[in-house]
């Protein structure tokens, strides 16, 4: 395809042009912070969690109960509009059909245990045994049509030239071998053409050939690149359903689905592109599995189910993945539902880098964590090895497995600097090893057994809108340990049995912790001196102990009064987060004056930052930290 750097640099271009069972596990703090009894966040009625938060995504079900299922129905224009490369200079230019001629063609029609080779072109040379059919050619410009229907049968070819491969309503089962094998490193254009389906079954074990590989029902040393508006089905029996040594891509009107695999439903060694069209994929192992290079995605819709659990093998242990990346994993575009039932499993997985430019991402995962001696392993909706940044988009991920089971992971850097971000995980909900920014966007995070946002290392945010909820305490809403928490923008609000406090020298922006308690679906409002509202918020579960953080840039320097029960009328609702409604009704439950850049009042536990005294005119102080 290209050198490795290549691939990485339009990897990134690509982005840079362009602009997932119903929880719910039991919350083990239950005797302290008591939500619904399916352990989901008490909600206002109408709050937009049905859209995302946000309304940019017109599906059904909401953060707590959608469902990722199968959809083979038409996209009906909703594709992204492709781009045919026209440049030749373009590494992408040999990719589109578009730009090759096929002038010769070789049609084989496949009937019960025979084949009939209905035309020929000098060069190809053709051998058959019943219905399995081997092509050897010499010559350029070539285009296989196949059709018709056999039980035992295969088409192979070796070949030193890339070719056009029609699949014209074939249906071809191999009980001892891949369906379609190409002996080839050359690009390989299969076509299904508007209106046929194409069936294609390999066997559960193969004859093996002395010196050839093949791994998977639709076998190529080369490059696939799939188009056509026909439907093409693919059954692995034996290993993988689609396996390329070389890359593979989707181009928008493709109609691809994995129905089952033993292994990958998609298995590649140097990038996997989806452009668009219709993507299903049902596997025990990986879903898309790519081994070296990057995966990308810029348009279709893209539904990837894994069922496979968790085993302990060459000393590690490896779990299934819908998504399992190589060096980099971006998005710009389109639509990608995954699910991951299997212990330990994985949605969205990669090694290197995630880029999340734009589209529609939804995640859900329900396994166990798996435990082989001293080590283990958990679910996670999106796990990045290396850093994590989302630019646009809407992301939802359910991660209801139990112990570990996360919603989004960085292993280095988590960057936020847009999007609608909703995360409903049992452990934390956004978790980094060395720091999280946010710098914009709308996020919600809710944790049923730890942290709403957890990073290792620095927390900074400096603007968008963020709700995050944890459970009792020790556990937060914002937990940074006794690393720098720094606000200096957006809207924040933090609420579990403790949280992290803002590092009062590096933030810009003023901060209030409140300590009490709190019932679901209890009111707490902040109003100024002059009666306007701050903030007006929906407490989610109950909590004896309740720490709740409020930042925004109208939290100035003066005089606030804390109400809790009361009503509200009017507005809109974030994830109970309100704005632009009226709310009266309210207990006064304390007062404060805002003279410091982190005031605290009330009692609270508290995360891992030392606290410091009692805030004005509320409480008491001795936070206990």
């Amino acid at each position: 395809m290209m050198i490795e750097m290549k691939k990485i640099k339009l990897f990134i271009g690509i982005a840079a042009w362009l602009a997932v069972s119903t929880c719910c596990s039991t919350d083990p703090f239950a005797d302290w912070g008591t939500e619904t009894e399916s352990g989901q966040p008490v909600l206002p009625d109408g709050t937009d969690t049905s859209d995302g938060g946000s309304g940019s995504f017109d599906g059904t079900g909401t953060l707590f109960d959608f469902e990722v299922v199968i959809d083979d129905t038409d996209m009906s224009g909703d594709d992204i509009d492709e781009t045919i490369v026209a440049d030749k200079n373009n590494e992408n230019y040999d990719d589109f059909i578009e730009n090759s001629e096929f002038s010769s063609t070789v049609e084989i029609a496949y009937s019960g245990t025979s084949a009939t080779v209905i035309s020929n072109v000098e060069g190809v040379d053709i051998s058959q045994d019943g219905a399995h059919v081997v092509v050897t050619s010499t010559v350029k410009k070539v285009e296989y049509i196949l059709s018709g229907v056999t039980t035992d049968g295969s088409f192979k070819v070796y070949s030193d030239n890339k070719f056009k491969l029609t699949l014209n309503g074939v249906n071809i089962v191999n009980p001892s071998g891949a369906a379609i094998n190409i002996q080839s490193g050359k690009r390989v254009f299969v076509v299904s053409p508007d209106g046929t389906e194409n069936t294609l079954v390999d066997g559960s074990s193969y004859v093996l050939t002395d010196g050839e590989d093949m791994k998977g029902c639709f076998f190529s040393e080369g490059q696939l690149i799939f188009s056509g508006g026909g439907k093409l089905r693919v059954t692995g029996n034996y290993k993988h359903g689609i396996c390329s040594d070389d890359y593979v891509r989707f181009r928008q009107g493709s109609r691809v689905t994995v129905v089952g695999a033993v292994k990958d439903g998609i298995h590649v060694n140097d990038a996997v592109v989806i452009g668009g069209g219709i993507l299903n994929i049902t596997a025990t192992d990986d879903g898309i599995q790519c081994e070296k290079g990057p995966i990308s995605v810029t348009g279709g819709r893209t539904t990837v189910i894994t069922t496979g659990n968790a085993v302990y093998e060459d000393s590690d242990i490896s779990s299934s993945s819908c998504i399992n990346g190589g060096t980099t994993f971006a998005m710009t575009a389109g639509t990608v539902l995954l699910k991951s039932s299997g212990s330990a499993g994985k949605g969205l997985n990669c090694d290197g880098e995630i880029y999340l430019y734009g589209g529609t991402l939804r995640v859900v995962t329900t396994g166990k964590q798996y435990v082989y001696g001293r080590l283990d392993s958990s679910a996670k909706g999106i796990k990045s090895k290396s850093s994590l940044t989302i630019e646009s988009g809407t992301i939802w991920v359910r991660a209801t497995g139990g112990e570990g089971s996360e919603g989004i992971e960085s292993k280095n850097v988590m960057t936020i600097n847009g999007g609608d971000i909703a995360v409903y995980a049992y452990d934390d909900c956004l978790n980094a090893s060395n720091n999280i920014t946010i710098n914009g966007g709308s996020v919600y995070c809710y944790s049923t057994g730890n942290d709403g946002v957890d990073s290792n290392g620095t927390l900074t945010i400096t603007g968008g809108t963020v709700v995050a909820s944890g459970t009792a305490s020790p556990e937060d809403g914002f937990d940074c340990d006794q690393n720098t928490f720094k606000i200096t923008g957006g809207t924040v609000l933090g609420i579990g049995g403790g949280t992290s406090t803002p590092t009062a020298n590096s933030c810009t922006q003023r901060s209030v912790i409140y300590g009490g308690s709190g019932s679901a679906g209890q009111y707490i409002g902040i109003q100024s001196s002059d009666g306007t509202n701050l903030m007006t918020y929906m407490i989610p579960r109950t909590y004896q102990q309740m720490t709740l953080l409020f930042s925004s840039p109208q939290l100035e320097n003066g005089s606030y009064t804390i109400y809790t029960g009361g009503s509200v009328t009017d507005g809109s609702s974030f994830y109970g987060l309100y704005t632009g409604a009226i709310y009266d009704g309210g207990t006064q439950a304390a007062t404060f004056t805002a003279n410091s850049m982190v005031t605290q009042i009330g009692s609270a536990s508290g995360g891992g930052n030392p606290g410091g005294g009692g805030g004005p005119g509320g409480g008491p102080g001795g936070w206990g930290w």
